[in-house]
């Protein structure tokens, strides 16, 4: 759906979906938004939005459906910094069956004012671990959990929830099913669908700012009981955000991109490699827009590249190639400004791309090698050792029959029409010849 002047949503009224395209709905209603991806800048944003949407059109509360195995944590701090502000009650329901709250899940479900579960879901397991999924060592592992622990303890206290089951999703990485999170009050409330859930919620009271509010969805509820639902759909901004803010594929995109440009450089007018790097490149820079990028990290890659490609015209022997890879290395290390265990490019992903890139140029320079070493095929050095025909008596100069041409030609001996002659070098457009030995 677009945000904006115009909307586009699904209004669901229990089982039955019709097509609301009025940007103000006339009766009051229930906003929803589907999360079933990582979270990333792009979620965080379209959660943002949705907020300050569903306030801008008088929802009665805004639902987030939630699947999610996780993501970056500065987003998660985002996101849980929107809700626990937002100026209208957000429910998080973690649904459909199957679905899961996982790692960032957590916070964001315990910072609902409603937090919600449905039959056959799980949370749980938010120990932080690195960008690649492995494990934090050393004395990072001990400032990252502690900090994240103290953040999910926060929540907790702010909204009323288990304190010390939040500590332990966190030291622990414990994960639990609905039934042990509603006895273990993680959670308000297990419902089936949004309609049972709207239903088991009504009356409750919850904390919107400094505020008590009570949540009721009488007057929006039609002949049948059900409380229209407008689903509201990322913008064409947030789905490619939400696709290319991945750190790994943000960097292969620009991989991509400078690859393209420079074969279309190399080899201007086949419009191809151009055309597709110029879009990977685009691509890539838009999501740098929301990732936080090392400019020192950038130029570092640009140099690799760089000396790379000038070890391929320059005889250094090696040494602006070695120093291109460090610095190639390196630019990918410190990419993006944050710290490795929470945003950073697969180190696999990185040796990876060097040993491509390098190998790329290595092969590159074997063949550029091997066009130099080899006999020019045309114009005046193509002619040097040819072997020709003498058709006009040399005596000194006459004229032979080389390469499929007549050519004005001169000997040092006497030459008669017939005999072979190999040329030996050419001036100012006059063959030097010699006889030919068989």
């Amino acid at each position: 759906m677009l945000l904006g002047s115009t909307l586009f949503g699904r209004t669901l009224f229990g089982g039955i979906e019709e097509l609301a395209t009025e940007a103000q709905p006339a009766s009051p209603h229930v906003n929803l938004i589907v999360l079933d991806a990582s979270i990333n800048p792009a979620v965080a944003d379209f959660i943002r939005e949705s907020i300050t949407h569903s306030v801008q059109e008088g929802a009665s509360a805004l639902v987030i459906q939630l699947d999610t195995p996780g993501g970056l944590l500065n987003s998660t701090r985002t996101i849980v910094k929107d809700i626990l502000g937002a100026p209208l009650p957000v429910i998080v329901y973690v649904a459909p069956s199957g679905a899961g709250a996982g790692s960032a899940g957590v916070f964001i479900t315990m910072a609902g004012h409603i937090a919600a579960m449905a039959p056959g879901t799980t949370i749980g397991a938010a120990h932080p671990v690195s960008g690649g999924g492995k494990d934090i060592e050393g004395d990072m592992r001990a400032k990252i959990e502690n900090f994240t622990a103290s953040f999910s303890e926060a929540i907790a206290q702010r909204r009323g929830r288990n304190v010390k089951w939040a500590e332990k999703a966190v030291r622990e990485s414990v994960s639990i099913t609905e039934v042990e999170a509603l006895q273990e009050k993680v959670v308000d409330v297990v419902a089936s669908d949004i309609q049972d859930l709207l239903r088991k919620i009504e009356d409750r009271k919850v904390d919107v700012g400094n505020t008590k509010v009570t949540l009721s969805f009488k007057a929006a509820r039609d002949a049948s009981g059900a409380v229209p639902v407008v689903v509201l759909e990322m913008r064409l901004k947030h789905k490619v955000l939400n696709l290319v803010a991945d750190p790994n594929i943000a960097y292969i995109l620009m991989l991509a991109g400078l690859a393209g440009l420079y074969l279309e450089f190399s080899h201007p007018g086949v419009i191809f490699p151009g055309l597709t790097g110029g879009i990977c490149l685009l691509l890539a820079l838009t999501a740098f827009q929301v990732l936080p990028i090392n400019s020192t990290g950038v130029l570092l890659l640009l140099l690799g590249i760089g000396l790379l490609i000038a070890e391929l015209f320059v005889p250094s022997f090696g040494i602006l190639g070695v120093g291109g890879m460090i610095s190639f290395v390196l630019g990918s290390l410190f990419l993006f400004d944050a710290p490795a265990e929470e945003l950073a490019v697969d180190r696999s992903l990185i040796v990876t791309a060097a040993l491509c890139v390098s190998s790329f140029m290595l092969f590159v320079g074997l063949l550029a090698v091997r066009t130099w070493r080899q006999r020019p095929a045309s114009g005046q050095e193509g002619l040097v050792g040819e072997i020709g025909e003498v058709r006009e008596r040399l005596a000194p100069r006459g004229r032979v029959w080389v390469h499929g041409e007549y050519w004005t030609a001169e000997s040092e001996e006497e030459l008669e029409v017939g005999q072979k002659v190999r040329v030996v070098s050419m001036q100012h457009m006059v063959l030097r010849v010699q006889k030919a030995t068989v």
